[in-house]
């Protein structure tokens, strides 16, 4: 039917929705609005004519002229069918474009005069070029999107006439509606094929754009579907092998530890939270093994578990006796906290600091506590350390993070109060990565270590419960606030008879048992232990001493194995020789007779006390003072003193006022490559001194200690046990000392104080009066000194 028929310009108007129709489309429309159904029934009344027109919002159910766009197409009601549920289906072939002119009066329906929209179909190269280019890009677009198929791109290529390609293509695009009608209202065939152009265009970047995204995941999703599938696969195995599955089993086996652990509510929390966390961790992240490794610390602490005390105070100094030969202060010290402990029940575990030369049992001592007290025992070495970390641990943050030395003791301990031993506490240094010693401060202090810090544990951590035994060779070397928390027990070093006791009742059958000897098979009598006691070592403990027995067991097995014949042997004097050879050193180091000069002196070291001899040699020259012997400045300081004295004084003892004028002084200490410092010397430089230039003999049987004053006043000084036993051991019979140090007389053993007599002195005038005499003397012999510690008492004046 031509353009004349419709040419009346009156249509109903059937408004679609989401919905475009192009003119040669031809298509289904399902119709339910009952002004469509009544346009739909007055169209087919009167020559199946009706106007198409596309509503701009989808949502509106009865749209106004302002809801419906102007331009429509004018289309052919081909068929109608109706559906059961009261639904008209229509098949519709759009016809030509129109415009509306106006809206006419009608109650029923839509009804609308309109205006015909013909467009031009002539052509020219240029509309050719832009139909071949639309084709073109219309081919990408198909072989990009899946929607359309590649019959389309047939049945689009056969169609001549610029327009309707335009309206083919566009009828086949999936745009919005707003789109679709810019090309329905686009007239021109020139301007609709390039509007169509652009929108190939972009369509196509798209396109391209959602292929490449797509790829993209689902890449992404094969690997993740790969790793689900492999992982699910994992699990039936560790089924099958009847293992737990993964995280999920690992966090229900922490759990289930965590609730058998009794640990604190506080510290629960914190685990349930980590473990939490680790369940939500993919197996493969490494940041997992962090967390289990702190889930796994936290729940092997002792946060509740305490052993119970032995409060038997006679059982425990039966132990410590059994163990240790002497040592009453610690094993004193440790029998009163067992009292309290029986008294009140609860007390802060004691800070015990055991200070001594090597090889007295300070270790050992504290092992023998543990046991004593029925408690665990677990030991650390400070010697060297020099990272505070090393103490408080480090941040998890770190790689290869871990707690400090302290927590991890307490691990090993498996008890809130063991017996922790902080061995050579003194040894201790400090560099760039902190200091170690001050971290120990909250350890070491009863009032904050209730709740220790630990960098990788981050919860408080009791400590109040342990009992922590320090030990160190010297306290000048303990920073003075760590110092101030201890309680500091000297043990000095033994006696000769005290070494013989431990030698015979621990040292010897120890090593006999290590050697697989019986008591038949080696005697080693009293004589022999003290002669390998007196020529063979010189220490304040018994640790080259026990090395010297080892090698005499050594040298006796060997003897019974290769020698048939001999079955036990009888370890006498000259055996002793024979195995050890000649003796290291010689017994009783006092002078063989007077001398003018060189004066006894006691010293203090770290390893014990020592004698040393200060040798005085007066030449002609011009007052020159000469020290040697590898002096320290305290040392230098003390021979200035004394010779100053000396000066003020010579009147009084008959020396030239102007003998410095005229001769060199020379004061020196043998063995000069061991360092010595200390102002205990200080008497001893001064009666050498004064014998040098009066030519007065030295009594070969005095030694002495004391530290002088430029008034020859005589100030106390420390480790007077110590110097004691040195001097017992070198056959002194006679020691000078200072009056104040009168108290620690009673220090000294019995068996020392028997042998030598001690004479108190406070002035230079006293100790002259007992050190020098005019008997004739002989050479004096050489003698083996040590280094004198410059912790002494330090200089008084007044």
């Amino acid at each position: 039917m031509g353009p004349a028929k419709w040419k009346g310009r009156r249509l109903p108007l059937l408004p679609l929705r989401g919905l475009l129709v192009y003119p040669s489309m031809v298509l289904h429309l399902d119709v339910g609005r009952e002004k469509s159904v009544r346009a739909l029934d007055r169209a087919m009344l009167d020559d199946h004519m009706i106007l198409l027109c596309s509503q701009s919002e989808v949502n509106i159910e009865e749209p106004t002229q302002e809801d419906i766009f102007r331009v429509g197409t004018v289309a052919r009601v081909r068929q109608m069918l109706k559906l059961p549920n009261g639904t008209i289906r229509v098949l519709v072939e759009g016809v030509v474009r129109a415009e509306i002119v106006d809206y006419l009066p009608n109650e029923e329906f839509y009804e609308v005069s309109i205006k015909e929209l013909p467009e031009s179909e002539s052509t020219d190269p240029e509309i050719d070029a832009l139909m071949r280019t639309v084709l073109n890009q219309f081919e990408h677009y198909i072989n990009l999107s899946k929607k359309v198929t590649p019959e389309t791109l047939a049945a689009v290529s056969d169609i001549d006439e610029p327009g309707r390609l335009a309206d083919v293509i566009s009828s086949h695009l999936s745009l919005k509606i707003k789109d679709k009608q810019d090309i329905l209202e686009t007239i021109d065939v020139r301007e609709r094929l390039e509007r169509l152009l652009d929108i190939l265009n972009n369509e196509r970047e798209v396109l391209e754009l959602e292929r490449k995204i797509s790829q993209r995941v689902k890449k992404q999703m094969e690997k993740t579907q790969k790793e689900y599938y492999l992982r699910e696969q994992m699990k039936a195995i560790q089924k099958e092998l009847g293992e737990k599955e993964g995280r999920a089993g690992e966090a229900e086996e922490l759990r289930s530890q965590m609730s058998e652990s009794g640990i604190p509510d506080k510290v629960k929390e914190k685990v349930e939270k980590e473990i939490d966390r680790l369940e939500k961790m993919p197996s493969t992240s490494a940041e997992g093994g962090v967390i289990r490794n702190y889930i796994d610390w936290l729940l092997s602490l002792p946060w509740n578990k305490k052993t119970e005390d032995d409060l038997d105070v006679n059982r425990a100094e039966s132990i410590l006796n059994e163990d240790h030969y002497g040592l009453e202060k610690p094993k004193e010290r440790v029998l009163e906290y067992l009292a309290v402990q029986q008294l009140v029940k609860k007390l802060k575990g004691p800070i015990l600091c055991l200070v001594g030369p090597p090889g007295v049992g300070k270790t050992s001592i504290a092992r023998s506590i543990a046991k004593s007290l029925n408690r665990e025992f677990v030991r650390i070495s400070l010697g060297g350390v020099r990272d505070e970390a090393e103490i408080r641990g480090h941040r998890r943050t770190y790689v290869g993070a871990m707690p400090g030395r302290i927590i991890q003791g307490m691990k090993t301990a498996g008890s809130l109060n063991p017996v922790f031993l902080l061995d050579e506490i003194d040894k201790m240094a400090m560099d760039f990565r902190g200091d170690p010693a001050s971290a120990l401060l909250e350890v070491l202090d009863p009032e904050q270590n209730s709740t220790f810090s630990d960098h990788f544990i981050e919860v408080p951590f009791d400590l109040s419960n342990v009992m922590f035994v320090t030990t160190a060779n010297a306290v000048h070397n303990i920073p003075r606030p760590l110092l101030d928390r201890m309680e500091v027990l000297y043990i000095p070093g033994y006696t000769e008879l005290e070494k013989q006791q431990i030698a015979t009742r621990y040292l010897l059958p120890k090593q006999k048992r290590e050697h697989g000897l019986t008591d038949e098979q080696l005697n080693l009598g009293d004589d022999s232990l003290m002669q390998v006691i007196r020529e063979y070592t010189r220490e304040s403990g018994v640790r080259n001493l026990e090395q010297q027995i080892a090698a005499l067991c050594r040298k006796a097995a060997k003897t019974i194995v290769t020698e048939a014949d001999i079955t036990s042997i009888d370890v006498d004097a000259a055996k002793v020789k024979e195995w050890l050879g000649p003796a290291k050193f010689r017994y009783g180091m006092a002078e063989a007779e007077d001398q003018i000069g060189a004066v006894t002196g006691l010293a203090w070291t770290e390893v014990g006390g020592d004698t040393l001899v200060i040798e005085v040699t007066v030449l002609p020259g011009s007052g020159k003072l000469t020290l040697t012997g590898k002096l320290g400045d305290v040392m230098k300081e003390s021979a200035q003193a004394a010779f100053s004295y000396t000066r003020s004084r010579a009147d009084e003892l008959g020396i030239d006022p102007k003998f410095h004028e005229k001769n060199d002084i020379h004061i020196h200490i043998p063995e000069g490559a061991i360092p010595k410092d200390g102002p205990s010397a200080g008497i001893t430089m001064a009666t050498a001194l004064i014998s040098a230039l009066t030519n007065r003999y030295v009594n070969k049987e005095v030694a002495m200690t004391g530290e002088i004053t430029l008034r020859g006043r005589v100030l106390p000084i420390g480790g007077l046990k110590e110097k004691s036993l040195a001097a017992h051991r070198a056959g002194i019979r006679k020691v000078l000392m200072p009056k104040e140090n009168e108290r620690d007389l009673r220090d000294i053993p019995d068996s020392v104080r028997n042998d030598l007599e001690f004479i108190p002195v406070s002035s230079m005038d006293e100790v002259l009066k007992h050190a020098l005499h005019e008997a004739k003397a002989g050479a004096g012999a050489k003698v083996e000194s040590e280094e004198e510690s410059g912790a002494e008492t330090s200089v008084q004046t007044h």
